[in-house]
């Protein structure tokens, strides 16, 4: 039996990753913290394991002694990794010099999975093509202007450097779905009767939901894909007042206050969000990263190299998605 690990298994991708790995019979390992949660982890199928990607000589370890009792994993999906820190050193470090931790004790312990799939994010593009929003493309030079999207993009660069190491890099743009909490945060201010959002000037959104990232996981472990960065999205182009439209429709929400933030507002509001944050030591969600990725107006990327190499077939259009997700946070009781 093939065998696969999925690290960040805990969290919002990665438990759905591991739900899809179960389902097509792989043997599937989840790389978790101590601390962190199985609420989305409970099939009793489900092998746990804990890396310290921290320190090289413990991580080689750990490595050695899971292929001596189980054999090495043939393949691994990379989800670990940050989207908002209280120190924006942070991400460097836990994005891009764990990562290469990590693949340098595969590579050290003979342990070089059939492929690598590295999830990073659209982000590590930033704000291109702003004036005549045409889609972003595998051409186009990235200009990450995001703590965020400097890390994923550093590893990217890292990973484009080795010979013979099979990787597969998937960037997709605004994930969403049930179990995911920023989006849900638009549901619950919605629910309250207040949609907010943010400039005046046209702004071209995508998003791509949750099965369909696992989705192209999956087609490039099928196919054998290697060397290659992919898109992902769900091939439409929104406008910045769809996705909140669509969560009015599915709650039935009435007499919803529109209000519309200038962007020099949102960023004071960022600006001390964020040190409000590290003063208690905490992360927040509305940050100086959130606030450019917020003002970022294109968002439109080419998933064409997706679609004809992987075979990737987006399924979910955001109503579909979106009317999906609703359903789960009602029945979770989130909403």
């Amino acid at each position: 039996m093939d065998s696969i690990l999925v690290t960040g298994a805990s969290g919002f991708i990665g438990s759905f990753i591991v739900e899809e790995a179960l389902q097509k019979g792989y043997s599937t390992w989840a790389a978790i913290r101590k601390s962190s949660s199985k609420q989305y982890l409970q099939d009793p199928a489900i092998h746990f394991i804990e890396l310290d990607y921290t320190h090289p000589d413990i991580l080689q370890e750990q490595l050695k002694e899971h292929a001596s009792e189980h054999g090495a994993f043939t393949y691994i999906v990379h989800c670990a990794g940050v989207t908002k820190c209280t120190d924006k050193s942070d991400f460097d470090c836990i994005n891009y010099q764990q990562t290469m931790n990590f693949i340098k004790a595969l590579i050290a312990t003979n342990q070089v999975p059939k492929l690598f799939v590295f999830i990073s994010t659209l982000s590590v593009f930033g704000p291109i093509h702003e004036k005549d929003y045409q889609p972003i493309t595998e051409h186009d030079k990235p200009q990450p202007n995001t703590a965020y999207g400097r890390s994923k993009l550093k590893t990217e660069l890292y990973l484009e450097s080795l010979t013979n190491f099979p990787y597969l890099i998937l960037r997709p743009t605004g994930v969403y779905g049930p179990r995911e909490k920023d989006y849900y945060m638009m549901a619950k201010s919605i629910q309250q009767h207040v949609d907010f959002s943010v400039g005046y000037k046209r702004q071209d959104i995508t998003f791509v939901y949750v099965k369909d990232v696992v989705q192209a996981i999956f087609l490039g472990i099928k196919k054998g894909v290697t060397q290659r960065a992919f898109f992902l999205s769900d091939g439409k182009v929104y406008q910045s007042r769809t996705f909140s439209n669509l969560i009015i429709r599915e709650l039935k929400a009435t007499k919803v206050l529109r209000i519309c933030a200038p962007l020099w507002l949102l960023k004071i509001v960022s600006i001390i969000s964020e040190q409000c944050a590290k003063l208690r030591h905490t992360t927040s969600t509305l940050n100086t990263d959130k606030y450019r990725i917020m003002k970022q107006r294109n968002w439109r990327c080419d998933i064409t190299p997706a679609i004809n190499e992987l075979g990737y077939a987006p399924q979910y259009q955001l109503d579909k998605g979106v009317k999906e997700t609703i359903a789960w946070y009602k029945e979770a009781g989130w909403l």
